[in-house]
């Protein structure tokens, strides 16, 4: 991710995942807040429930990054909305996640029976975040296309098993407002200033 990641700029940079060893990019000046899913709730830098907010101010993040978090979700549509929330006008969403028509879903399905897991369909995501003000920048497929013990993951792939979803939230707008003249009436002074001689018309 640190390739994809390292033209973005900013200070502040949030990663939700699955894993306390999940290891964030190596960003110059960036400062990571982490946190991963973990029965129900979140676990690392900060503690609370899946189910409730997530504990910061809004746009307090430049970054966030939903390390393969959404398939675990409790509520999915909550999550983006909460992202969405403490993401920063200008800053970039990045998720990645396991694709449902690639050749991990199989395996993934097998790992997740009885959990309650769900895969997301990388349209759906971007109809979502469009709605939550959010402009597609890159939707592509990661990764081998299925599992392999010892095979190093590669980079992009046609027929990747994840894929990689790059937002950025549009800034706010200010609309300039257009300010109509109103007739104003001006106090008619009956005496002439000094010096000023006044002409009768006969």
């Amino acid at each position: 991710m640190a390739p994809l990641l390292q033209r973005e700029t900013g200070r502040r940079a949030l990663r939700i995942g699955v894993d306390d060893d999940d290891a964030v990019p190596p960003l110059p000046g960036v400062t990571w807040t982490r946190l991963w899913l973990e029965q129900g709730g979140y676990r690392g830098d900060l503690r609370g429930s899946a189910e409730e907010p997530l504990p910061f101010i809004a746009e307090a993040f430049d970054l966030v990054w939903l390390q393969h978090a959404l398939e675990p979700a409790p509520q999915v549509a909550g999550l983006l909305g909460e992202v969405c929330r403490v993401l920063a006008p200008g800053g970039v969403l990045a998720v990645t996640a396991v694709h449902p028509l690639g050749g991990w879903s199989p395996w993934f399905f097998w790992k997740a029976r009885g959990q309650g897991q769900s895969l997301q369909w990388p349209w759906h995501l971007c109809h979502r975040l469009r709605r939550e003000g959010l402009a597609i920048e890159d939707v592509r497929r990661l990764g081998p296309p299925w599992p392999a013990h010892g095979r190093p993951a590669s980079g992009d792939s046609r027929w990747g098993g994840a894929y990689l979803l790059l937002a950025r939230k549009q800034r706010h707008l200010v609309t300039p407002v257009k300010l109509r003249p109103l007739p104003a009436r001006a106090p008619v002074n009956a005496h002439l200033s000094p010096g000023t001689r006044r002409h009768s018309v006969s």
